[in-house]
C-alpha cells in the first residue's frame, strides 16, 4: 500500500481478471493489470494457448475505473474465492482459483446500447490481509458520505395491482439495492384505491419532514394518487380563471362574438376580458427563460402544521418523489429517465438524482358559477373526449390487465364520436415557441417553430429546464382574474367547436406506443403545457394522426385539423351531458374546468434521458 498525495493504491486480485495496481483519488477508483514479464520467444511459441487462456480475462474488463458519484455502496464480505488467472509451469495465464478475504464495490454502469438504460455493477476484490479489505471499505465510505442529495430515509408505496400484478415482487426485486446504499424504507403496501392518497393526507409535516422522499412503485395513477395526497391540504396558490368569468365578461361586450356560437373552431382574440391574470405576468423581469411571455414568480409557499413549527416548502430542493415503475404505460418514468427500467430508476434514487417537475393544477367549477368544486394536480397528462373515453372504457375491462388499454383504445375509435367545446387559453406570444398549423379562416395565424423539434428535446443537464428552474425563480403562479385591466403583451385565445380530443400534456408523455410520446420536444421543467386540440375530422384521417404517434422521428401534430399550443393556463366547457377526463390515468369527471402550470412544483429522483 502507497500513498502518492491523495492516491492511495495497493495490489489486490479483481475477481475474474487477476492482480491489479488498485487506486483511489478524490474522483474514485481506478485500476490497472499487473504487467508479468515474458519473454518474447515464449509470447510467440505459446500464442495458441495463450489467446486461450487469456480469452477470458479480456471479456470482463469492460471498466478501469468507477467514479464515487456512480458508486452506491462498498461492503465486506466473507473469506471466499476469488476467480483470477495465474500462471501455469509454462509461464502462461490461465484460470484459477484462490482464497482471500474480499470487498465488494456497488456501482453503476451506462448501458452499451441503451444509453438512458442503467446497469448494477459489481466489482468484488481480494486481499489476503483481512485489515487490508476493511480499511479499503471504510475509506471508499467515507468518500460516499460526501456525496451531496443521496437519500437516507424514504417512505415506500408499493400497489400490489398495479400494472401486471407485479408491484410487490418489483419492489422485492430492488430493494437490495436500498439496503446496501443503507437507505432506510418505511413501506407500505396499499390495500385499496386511494389508500396512498389518504395516508398521505394523514401525515403531519413534521412526518414529512422526517423523509427525504417517497416512492410510488406502481404507474402513473398510482403516482398521482401520492401527489394529490401530498399536495391536497399543503400547497396554497390562486386558482386558474373559471370559464364562467370569460362567459360573463364576454356578455358585457356587444360589439363582440366571444359569447356566441358562431364559431367553427375559430380563434378570437378576447383582449377586454378579466385580464389581470394576464398583467400579473408582466411583472417578472428576473426569469431567463420566459422574459416574452413575462411570468409572475412569487416566493415559495409554505406549509406550517397547526400548533407547531413545522413547515413543509414548495417547491422543496431536498425532498424528492421517485417513481419505481410498474404500472401499465409508466409515461412520466419514461419521460424523466428514458427508459422504464425499475433497476434505473432505483439507482437515480440511491445515487441522489434530482430534476425539477412543472405541475398542472386542474379545477372542477360549479356550473354557472366561478366556485370550485374540486381540486386535482397531474404530473403528465389531462384529456378530453377520445382520452376520456378510452379511460373510461378500459375500466370495464381491468382483468385484461394493460391490454385493455389497447381494447378500448380500439371501441373508441370505432365509434368515433366529437364533442362540442369551448376552450380559452392562455397564448404565449414568445415566436419560437408557438407551433401549429390553423385553418384557413382563422384570422389569426400562428407562427411555426422553424428547426427541427428534435433538436430541442429534453435531456440530462436540459439547458431550458435548468435556466427555467433556479431557486428564486421557480412557481408559475397567476393570480385570479379581476375586471377593468388590460395587458398588450398577454391574451386569451378562444377555440370553439366540435372537438375528437383535446389534451394537455405536461411532459413528453412518452410510452412503448408513443415513442417520442404526444409532444417530442415538451420538457419537464419549462413552465408551460403542450394544449393539443384536435378539430373534428373524418376516422381516417385521424387514424392517420394516431399511427404516427406510433413512429420514432414522425410529426404527428403537423396536420391540418391539429391545433398545438404552448400555455401556462386555459379553461374549458362542454355543452355535453356527460364530460370525463383522463388525469393521469384516472377518471375526472367535470363540464368546467381549468388548469394552469406550476413551475418546477415538486422534485423527482431523476436527470432526465439521456438519449
Amino acid at each position: 500500500m502507497e500513498p502518492n498525495g491523495s492516491v492511495l493504491t495497493t495490489n489486490v486480485f479483481l475477481d475474474r481478471f487477476g492482480e491489479v495496481v488498485l487506486r483511489l483519488d478524490p474522483d474514485g477508483l481506478s485500476w490497472e493489470p499487473i504487467e508479468s514479464k515474458r519473454k518474447e520467444s515464449d509470447s510467440v511459441s505459446h500464442a495458441p494457448q495463450l489467446q486461450s487462456c487469456l480469452e477470458f480475462m479480456s471479456k470482463p474488463m469492460m471498466e478501469t475505473k468507477v467514479k464515487f458519484s456512480d458508486i452506491y455502496a462498498a461492503e465486506d464480505t466473507k473469506f471466499g474465492l476469488i476467480h483470477k488467472a495465474i500462471p501455469n509451469t509454462k509461464g502462461l495465464f490461465c484460470e484459477g482459483y484462490s482464497e482471500m478475504h474480499r470487498f465488494v464495490v456497488h456501482g453503476s454502469q451506462r448501458s452499451k446500447s441503451q444509453h438512458s438504460l442503467w446497469v448494477l455493477a459489481v466489482y468484488t476484490f481480494g486481499h489476503i490481509d483481512l485489515g487490508t479489505c476493511q480499511m479499503w471499505v471504510d475509506l471508499i465510505n467515507v468518500y460516499l458520505s460526501k456525496e451531496v442529495g443521496r437519500p437516507k430515509n424514504l417512505l415506500v408505496f408499493v400497489h400490489p395491482f398495479s400494472g401486471r400484478k407485479t408491484g410487490r415482487k418489483i419492489w422485492e426485486n430492488v430493494k437490495p439495492i436500498f439496503s446496501r446504499a443503507k437507505v432506510k424504507t418505511e413501506v407500505v403496501v396499499t390495500e385499496r384505491a386511494g389508500h396512498a392518497r389518504d395516508y398521505m393526507k394523514s401525515l403531519t409535516n413534521t412526518d414529512l419532514n422526517s423523509f427525504d422522499g417517497i416512492l410510488a412503485v406502481g404507474g402513473d395513477g398510482f403516482f398521482n394518487e401520492i401527489l394529490n395526497g401530498l399536495l391536497s391540504y399543503r400547497y396554497q396558490s390562486p386558482y386558474p380563471p373559471a370559464p364562467q368569468e370569460f362567459m360573463d365578461s364576454a356578455k358585457n361586450k356587444s360589439h363582440s362574438q366571444f359569447a356566441t356560437n358562431k364559431f367553427s373552431s375559430v380563434r378570437e382574440y378576447a383582449d377586454d376580458i378579466k385580464t389581470e391574470f394576464t398583467e400579473s405576468l408582466e411583472k417578472s423581469e428576473n426569469e431567463p427563460f420566459l422574459t416574452d411571455s413575462e411570468s409572475i414568480l412569487p416566493d415559495f409557499i409554505n406549509c406550517t402544521d397547526a400548533g407547531s413549527d413545522s413547515t413543509f416548502l414548495f417547491p422543496n430542493n431536498w425532498f424528492r418523489l421517485g417513481i419505481i415503475p410498474a404500472g401499465s404505460t409508466d409515461s412520466i418514468v419514461l419521460s424523466s429517465t428514458g427508459v422504464r427500467d425499475p433497476v434505473t430508476s432505483s439507482l437515480h434514487v440511491v445515487l441522489g438524482k434530482r430534476a425539477c417537475l412543472d405541475i398542472a393544477q386542474v379545477v372542477s367549477w360549479k356550473e354557472n358559477t366561478s366556485n370550485a368544486d374540486s381540486v386535482y394536480y397531474a404530473a403528465s397528462f389531462t384529456g378530453y373526449g377520445f382520452y376520456g373515453d378510452v379511460i373510461t372504457e378500459s375500466e370495464k375491462f381491468r382483468w385484461m390487465g394493460p391490454k385493455r388499454y389497447d381494447y378500448a383504445g380500439t371501441k373508441v375509435f370505432m365509434r368515433h364520436r366529437s364533442y362540442e367545446a369551448d376552450v380559452v387559453f392562455l397564448e404565449n406570444t414568445t415566436p419560437d415557441t408557438i407551433t401549429g398549423r390553423e385553418s384557413k379562416d382563422t384570422r389569426i395565424q400562428t407562427k411555426e417553430i422553424v428547426q427541427n423539434p428534435q433538436e430541442n428535446i429534453c435531456r440530462v443537464n436540459c439547458l431550458t429546464c435548468n435556466q427555467s428552474t433556479n431557486p428564486s425563480t421557480t412557481l408559475v403562479d397567476i393570480p385570479e382574474t379581476s375586471s377593468g385591466t388590460h395587458s398588450k403583451k398577454s391574451k386569451w385565445v378562444r377555440s370553439k367547436g366540435r372537438f375528437q380530443s383535446i389534451g394537455a400534456a405536461i411532459i413528453s408523455c412518452r410510452n412503448e406506443k408513443a415513442p417520442d410520446g404526444l409532444v417530442a420536444d415538451a420538457h419537464l421543467a419549462d413552465g408551460f403545457m403542450h394544449l393539443i386540440l384536435i378539430k373534428e375530422c373524418p376516422r381516417p384521417l385521424y387514424l392517420w394522426h394516431l399511427i404516427q404517434l406510433t413512429k420514432k422521428g414522425s410529426d404527428p401534430l403537423h396536420f391540418e385539423f391539429v391545433e398545438h399550443h404552448k400555455t401556462q393556463a386555459f379553461t374549458f366547457v362542454t355543452y355535453t351531458d356527460e364530460s370525463v377526463w383522463n388525469l393521469d390515468g384516472e377518471i375526472l369527471r367535470a363540464r368546467q374546468l381549468s388548469a394552469k402550470v406550476c413551475r418546477g412544483l415538486v422534485s423527482l429522483f431523476a436527470s432526465g434521458p439521456e438519449v
